[in-house]
């Protein structure tokens, strides 16, 4: 993503985003909806109840799962991608949520 003018980070876990100390300084996330420990879903509820709203794109390769996705969409999640998924899909999701207010 640098090649387009975004710099990326990327974390081993959710623990590891949680306690990076970059929760403020984070313009987007890209969370995969099952993670070893905590996963997409979780993380993304913690940052709700802690009131630390940000743009959040989930990735599935379990995209048949209608009512995880209408879940994800439902608590505000920019948009739910399907793996495989390609570069310009990804970008295109990652610049909605960047463009958002």
């Amino acid at each position: 993503m640098r090649s387009v003018g975004y710099a990326v980070k990327a974390y081993a876990s959710a623990e590891a985003f949680l306690s990076s100390g970059h929760l403020g300084d984070t313009g987007c996330l890209i969370l995969d909806v099952r993670m070893p420990g905590m996963d997409g879903m979780e993380l993304h509820r913690r940052l709700l109840a802690s009131h630390r709203e940000m743009p959040v794109i989930f990735i599935t390769a379990h995209g048949s799962d209608e009512w995880v996705r209408s879940k994800a969409l439902a608590n505000g999640a920019v948009d739910f991608l399907s793996k495989p998924l390609g570069e310009d899909e990804l970008l295109s999701a990652v610049r909605k949520a960047l463009t958002q207010e």
